[in-house]
């Protein structure tokens, strides 16, 4: 079980947890520095899924379009080619 532990951590899990507490610590430094606040990242997260959702029923609507005039060609030309591909065989 320590074996599976270690492989999938990439070390021992008490030195996993301080490489990621010394990592975490200047994360948050070079963020406050930087004046982002973890509220801010919520928020542009909040947003981008929302944007995304919004967006992403006004692309199917598009794909939907796309499709049928895409099957207006690629539907007969495989039709044709089926039939062609059938007569000499």
């Amino acid at each position: 079980m320590s074996d599976g532990l270690n492989r999938i951590l990439g070390d021992t899990p008490g030195r996993t947890i301080v490489k990621l507490l010394i990592l975490s610590v200047v994360v948050g430094f070079v963020m406050s520095m930087m004046g982002v606040s973890p509220w801010d990242l919520v928020r542009f997260i909040d947003n981008g899924i929302r944007d995304l959702w919004r967006s992403g029923f006004r692309a199917l609507g598009s794909i939907g379009d796309y499709l049928l005039v895409g099957a207006m060609i690629v539907v007969p030309v495989f039709v044709i080619l089926r039939i062609l591909n059938w007569r000499k065989s």
